[in-house]
């Protein structure tokens, strides 16, 4: 009887699998993919909805794309720090001394990114429809935006895997994360109307990609249909991809 010899496919399933069950048992983790979207979408609805929008009804389909994206950021911004932990553990020296690919242990860590964005988004997405907000457009519309939000995600997940690759300190990749993502979230129109800003912080706001990309998935969500800002966050995230993506291998091979 002959054995197959496992493929590079099935090494990175299972570095994914093993990565997955990291993010299940570490309560921070958890925390940062499951429970701050829930925490934050009853925390602003309930306390900012009367105040800004006059309802809590009324602020969700505004308040919703922005805690998607916030989730979305928060969940990415974990690739480079669990990166930096395994580093600094030795964990890393282990899968060196194993039977694979050089590679395999960073593209499980991005390949459990897409997972755990997509939990991240879901968990936004599910309490607000909990909380009362109803989309108007299709589920598959819904899906799509679901999907633009975990690729750009992803997309800057590779940053976040090259500052962790560079940055020798796990909490301070964590505080440095937290921080930019509260000011592109905060210093965007994600939870706020634009036009109640000042005029020169409106010209911020307007020039964030975070603020291009929430309004890129609100037209999706009134009209039903991809726009040109829509595509456009498409093209930037691919962008990012093919800037990064070589940058952090180039960076994980010196590593290894």
């Amino acid at each position: 009887m002959t054995f197959k010899q496992p493929t590079v496919l099935s090494h990175v399933l299972t570095m994914t699998h093993r990565n997955l069950l990291k993010t299940w048992h570490n309560p921070d983790n958890i925390s940062d993919v499951v429970m701050q979207p829930v925490i934050f979408t009853l925390l602003f609805g309930y306390l900012f909805g009367g105040a800004i929008a006059g309802s809590v009804q009324a602020y969700l389909p505004m308040l919703v794309t922005g805690i998607l994206i916030q989730s979305i950021l928060n969940a990415a911004s974990g690739s480079g720090q669990q990166l930096r932990e395994d580093i600094n553990a030795g964990v890393f020296d282990r899968f060196k001394t194993l039977p694979i690919s050089p590679i395999v242990p960073l593209a499980g860590q991005l390949v459990g990114d897409i997972l755990r964005l997509l939990i991240s988004g879901l968990m936004a997405l599910v309490t607000a429809f909990v909380m009362g907000w109803r989309p108007t457009t299709s589920p598959l519309v819904l899906l799509s935006i679901l999907l633009l939000a975990v690729f750009v995600g992803w997309s800057l997940s590779w940053v976040f895997a090259l500052v962790g690759l560079m940055v020798k300190n796990a909490a301070l990749i964590g505080s440095l994360s937290m921080i930019i993502i509260l000011v592109l979230t905060f210093l965007s129109n994600a939870f706020i109307p634009t036009k109640t800003l000042p005029d020169s912080l409106q010209i911020i706001v307007r020039l964030n990609p975070v603020s291009v990309t929430i309004t890129a998935i609100r037209t999706i969500l009134r009209t039903g249909q991809w726009g040109p800002n829509a595509f456009g966050v498409l093209m930037s995230g691919g962008l990012i991809i093919a800037i990064f993506m070589p940058l952090t291998i180039w960076a994980y091979r010196r590593f290894s």
